[in-house]
């Protein structure tokens, strides 16, 4: 079984909640947590970016990634929205397994 963790920021609540709820309701999946008050600085444009934003740690299969990232790209109110996966090296078994279980 390969999972991985896929971080994506957001710029509020509403979107948060609405890119959670359907990535669960639509077993892409296993579990989605929505942190708040995330300050990220960057540059965009040319210009550095100092902004409050929600990061969203999504549990799921490897294999899932590009299905979660257009839809993540559907609903996400940024133009070029952060989505990133990074493997899970170790974990619980059973926790393992129940996100295969949910995301199949």
């Amino acid at each position: 079984m390969k999972n991985c963790v896929i971080y994506c920021t957001v710029p509020n609540e509403f979107n948060a909640n609405l890119i959670a709820t359907t990535l669960v309701e639509d077993n892409l999946a296993a579990c989605v947590n929505i942190l708040p008050s995330v300050t990220s600085v960057y540059k965009w444009e040319g210009i550095v970016q100092n902004d409050n934003e929600l990061l969203l740690i999504i549990k799921t299969q490897e294999d899932k990634f590009s299905e979660i990232e257009n839809k993540i790209k559907e609903l996400h109110e940024y133009s070029v929205p952060e989505i990133i996966a990074l493997p899970i090296i170790k974990g619980n078994d059973d926790y393992q397994n129940w996100i295969v279980k949910e995301t199949t």
